[in-house]
């Protein structure tokens, strides 16, 4: 079941910079099933949220060399269009970083990487379809633990721009 909790034990890294620049928020907890892979078809299922509010947070790597790494969020309900971000992102070409990769650079493990609060403060690009949702879910850093906010929120506490990135 679905929990909704602001205390200290919940404090990440994202959780700690939503709370320093002052974006409201509400978390969402859950207990994740480590026998689960698909992590936000479980939040999806385990919240219980529409497909496209609850998004995931996708680390590429790029062929340019000012910016090496990159994030892409988009819904759980489509996927990263690799061809569309690279565009979005200037560049020619990206692909989907080693999992090892995008935890070292972010903090975070897979399946908990979240937008907020990263280690090393990659480039994002927010799907822009995700402007027309009322309020989006992303991870808190965490697996089990997702944060509900406004997607303009979301935009301003990333520095994050938006394109269309996202494919069916």
């Amino acid at each position: 079941m679905p929990h909704a909790s602001r205390g200290r034990g919940s404090a990440t890294p994202a959780i700690r910079a939503l709370d320093r620049i002052g974006v409201p928020y509400r978390l969402l907890g859950f207990d994740h099933d480590p026998a689960v892979t698909d992590f936000g078809d479980e939040a999806v299922a385990r919240l219980p949220l529409p497909a496209p509010q609850v998004l995931k947070t996708l680390v590429v790597e790029t062929d340019a060399r000012d910016v090496p790494l990159a994030v892409g969020v988009v819904s759980v309900a489509g996927r990263l269009d690799l061809k569309a971000l690279a565009h979005a992102l200037g560049c020619k070409r990206c692909r989907m970083a080693a999992p090892a990769v995008a935890e070292r650079r972010t903090g975070y493990v897979v399946g908990g990487i979240s937008p907020l609060g990263q280690r090393t403060r990659l480039p994002i690009v927010i799907d822009d379809g995700v402007l027309a949702q009322p309020l989006v879910v992303v991870s808190g850093g965490r697996r089990g633990l997702d944060v509900e906010l406004a997607p303009a929120d979301l935009v301003r506490a990333t520095g994050a721009r938006t394109a269309p990135i996202e494919r069916d």
